[in-house]
């Protein structure tokens, strides 16, 4: 392999890529430079062979050991996690946090926000049931026929889903109502 693969900058000995020598280098100086450069770049494809063949053989062992790309990757990452963990700025982020926490202008946010959301859901529900309500008291009218519609059975069950959706999230429920899988209103 020649010097050229590997960026020198000299084509041939005592001469550089312009023709002329660099200032101040007699060409006995560049001829020994050209020649310590083709030692280096002589070692260092040697040494990448070498690299090559190690890499080939750590590969055949790990197989051997049965360690898969996939542990690996496993491997690095909960490495990667605790060096993570144990990194000042994550312990100063996590010591921050927690002051944060701690505060009490994060524990009034926090139960002002508590409350709102308690508010909200006894308002949907109070507002659900109202229609809710009113709707019954429609369908029961002799003139009405609309309570018996598809349309109106379909707005009533919105209606109630989204009630049940409200009330279900405020008390930690999941939702199992009859009648979620209609499209959330």
């Amino acid at each position: 392999m020649d010097s050229s693969e590997h960026g020198s900058s000299v084509t041939s000995p005592g001469v550089a890529i312009g023709g002329t020598l660099p200032p101040g280098l007699t060409e006995e100086e560049a001829e020994e430079i050209q020649v310590e450069l083709t030692k280096v770049d002589d070692e260092i494809q040697t040494l990448r062979q070498v690299l090559v063949a190690k890499e080939r053989h750590a590969a055949e062992l790990k197989r051997r050991l049965g360690i898969s790309p996939l542990s690996e990757i496993k491997q690095n990452i909960n490495k990667g996690w605790h060096d993570v963990q144990c990194s000042n700025a994550y312990l100063s982020a996590s010591a921050t946090l927690e002051d944060i926490g701690r505060s009490d202008a994060y524990k009034r946010t926090q139960e002002t926000l508590s409350q709102a959301g308690q508010m909200t859901s006894a308002a949907f529900s109070t507002m659900g049931s109202a229609i809710r309500n009113r709707f019954g008291e429609m369908r029961a009218l002799p003139y009405s026929n609309s309570g018996n519609s598809p349309s109106f059975k379909s707005f009533e069950d919105k209606v109630d889903n989204m009630k049940y959706k409200v009330m279900g999230r405020s008390n930690g429920e999941g939702d199992h109502s009859p009648t979620s899988n209609n499209a959330p209103f």
